[in-house]
């Protein structure tokens, strides 16, 4: 995120309110068991690389002089909260808040956790919501703050070129006790904020582990409304139009599918210290791991 007008006092006011307002909603949630036969509106996920490359506004960008980038292979993903937005009016948090994820202070802040968070794999179904539960309404907008990533990258090393599994976590903060990354076990025991990584690689039958921290405000989080519905700096509440608004009535008698296509397009991105297009992890920095836009398709 690099939107740099929300002061950290004001962050940590809203995140206070958010955790408040997830209370109110798991209560309200916990009040009425639907029914399985009910209508569900599903969401999943996708991962297109040649989808468009956004930057925080939701404007098209390439990579910048300088860097380098690519586009990793999805392993899977978790989201820690879902909304449906009227209008390009509507401050985050003032529409229908579908989803809150867990959340703890075990760190010593308010954080995700992550050990009880749900990770997805591409097309797998991440939340089912009872269609009647949400009020009748047109929602031109939806947002949704992702919290983890996982898939592979490939890089250079001694000359090699080989592929590594890297964790990402993109949350405002999140509470890790511990993570697989793709076979190794990291623990960590405390509150990491946005742009926390772990790389694991193979190479001639030796497993190593490389842990870091991006720069805050280094995170890309699209936002197409910044103008006029802004979000927090550090959130990962990535912000998208429908082609066609969706539109619930109220007397559904079918499920909504929402697939969250994600622009994975070079949305890992590095310093280049040699200019070659190819990661080099003993001498090159990664800047970004953010989601470089959403598109909700409605089947």
């Amino acid at each position: 995120m690099k939107i740099s007008n929300i002061k950290p006092l004001a962050q940590g006011l809203f995140w206070t309110a958010m955790t408040t307002l997830m209370a109110c909603d798991k209560d309200k949630e916990n009040d009425s068991i639907p029914s399985a036969q009910s209508p569900k509106l599903t969401f999943s996920f996708a991962f297109d690389p040649d989808q468009e490359r956004l930057d925080n506004f939701g404007n098209v960008a390439g990579v910048p002089a300088g860097h380098a980038a690519q586009s990793p292979s999805f392993n899977g993903v978790s989201a820690h909260y879902i909304e449906l937005t009227p209008n390009a009016f509507t401050p985050l948090g003032n529409g229908v808040v579908l989803y809150n994820g867990p959340q703890t202070n075990a760190g010593g802040a308010a954080a995700i956790d992550f050990n009880e968070s749900v990770v997805v794999s591409e097309g797998q179904v991440f939340k089912r919501i009872d269609l009647s539960s949400i009020p009748a309404g047109t929602y031109e907008y939806i947002r949704v703050s992702l919290a983890y990533q996982n898939y592979n990258i490939n890089f250079l090393a001694s000359g090699l070129e080989l592929n590594g599994t890297l964790a990402s976590f993109v949350g405002f903060n999140t509470y890790i006790g511990e993570y697989v990354i793709g076979s190794e076990t990291v623990a960590v025991n405390d509150d990491k904020l946005q742009g926390y990584w772990g790389f694991e690689t193979s190479v001639f039958g030796t497993t190593q582990v490389q842990t870091g921290q991006s720069p805050p405000g280094a995170t890309t989080v699209p936002n197409p409304l910044n103008a006029t519905s802004p979000i927090p700096a550090g959130s990962c509440v990535v912000t998208a139009q429908f082609d066609e608004p969706l539109v619930i009535t109220g007397n559904e008698n079918e499920d909504i599918q929402i697939v969250l296509s994600l622009s994975t397009n070079n949305s890992f991105e590095w310093i280049e210290t040699i200019a070659d297009g190819k990661f080099e992890p003993a001498t090159e920095s990664v800047v970004d791991m953010g989601i470089r836009g959403l598109i909700p398709i409605i089947n």
